[in-house]
């Protein structure tokens, strides 16, 4: 590859990958100049909800239920999974705009970036047929599959956080559901089951795909994201589901330092894959896609499980 073209791609992935707020400005911003592009909203989107995450971590109610080992813990899963999906995904994206620029396409060089021979195939597929749903249809595929074995099925994350992890914190973190909301107050997403398996979660991100492109519903989600600065905290949509509540927001860049990850030689997984052509048949939308008062449901339900716990706690101190 062309050096100073590699150092400039370097450059621009290393400082959108700072942290979850640049990871999802980054991926907003491309998408607005290419929005043929849809994988870079739908990228960021779900990198918005990794920062809600976050910075749950260390609210009131977490705070007062998982010791602070496990927090951090839980922090670096959310923080390295998003930022091994980004030092991957990026540079495909920057050479897709080099492409454009240049008029030839120069996917060839992807595989210099350590890119997939799956998604090299894939983007020169989209160059000459242009289809924007195969497309973002390949960068779940290939981003669910790029995670599995560093986060997923990492010894330490696999035992201490996957398989330790209690059923009710599952629920209460949303490790298995996305929120897409709107400045109207409500809120849409999904939720998958055995998150742990990777056609699940490409499962997920297909319907994610499918709300915030096909839906009747889409102008409101990219209407909400266009008006609504991204800093980590719920209240960046509680402050429309909520209009009265008064919360002094939860910023991630107040809570958290930045992270310096090193990333691992990875093997192309696309090499020891089979029946990859499965993951693009049709699909099946649930009947229920606002999650509103699922959403008022769950929290009220996260704090009373929580007040439950330390009364218990309390009480057998106590005895």
């Amino acid at each position: 590859m062309n050096l100073e073209l590699s150092r400039e791609i370097q450059q621009q992935t290393e400082k959108g990958n700072r942290d979850n707020i640049s990871r999802t400005v980054f991926y907003q911003r491309f998408y607005e100049k290419h929005p043929e592009i849809k994988w870079s909203f739908l990228a960021s989107i779900v990198s918005r909800n990794a920062g809600y995450n976050m910075c749950d971590l260390e609210g009131e109610w977490m705070r007062r239920s998982i010791p602070p080992k496990y927090r951090q813990l839980l922090f670096l899963t959310y923080e390295r999974a998003n930022w091994l999906i980004f030092s991957d995904a990026y540079p495909q994206l920057l050479l897709y705009e080099k492409s454009k620029e240049a008029g030839i396409p120069l996917f060839p060089l992807l595989s210099e970036l350590n890119v997939s021979s799956f998604m090299q195939k894939e983007w020169q597929r989209f160059w000459s047929g242009g289809d924007e749903e195969r497309l973002w249809t390949s960068l779940i595929i290939n981003e669910q599959h790029l995670i599995q074995k560093p986060v997923i099925e990492h010894p330490v994350y696999r035992r201490r956080v996957f398989l330790s992890l209690p059923y009710r914190l599952q629920n209460w973190l949303h490790f298995s559901t996305v929120l897409i909301p709107t400045r109207e107050g409500d809120v849409y997403g999904f939720s998958v089951h055995g998150f742990r398996r990777t056609k699940n979660r490409i499962l997920l991100g297909r319907r994610l795909a499918w709300l915030l492109f096909q839906s009747p519903y889409k102008i409101l989600f990219h209407d909400f994201a266009y008006l609504t600065p991204h800093t980590g905290s719920r209240s960046d949509y509680e402050q429309y589901v909520y209009p009265n509540r008064n919360r002094v927001p939860q910023l991630l860049r107040l809570t958290y330092p930045l992270i310096h990850h090193g990333r691992p030689p990875l093997q192309d997984w696309s090499q020891h894959a089979a029946h990859l052509e499965t993951y693009y048949r049709r699909f099946s939308i649930p009947e229920k896609t606002k999650l509103t008062d699922w959403y008022h449901k769950k929290e009220l339900e996260l704090q009373i499980g929580i007040l439950l716990e330390e009364m218990l706690f309390n009480d057998k101190n106590d005895r």
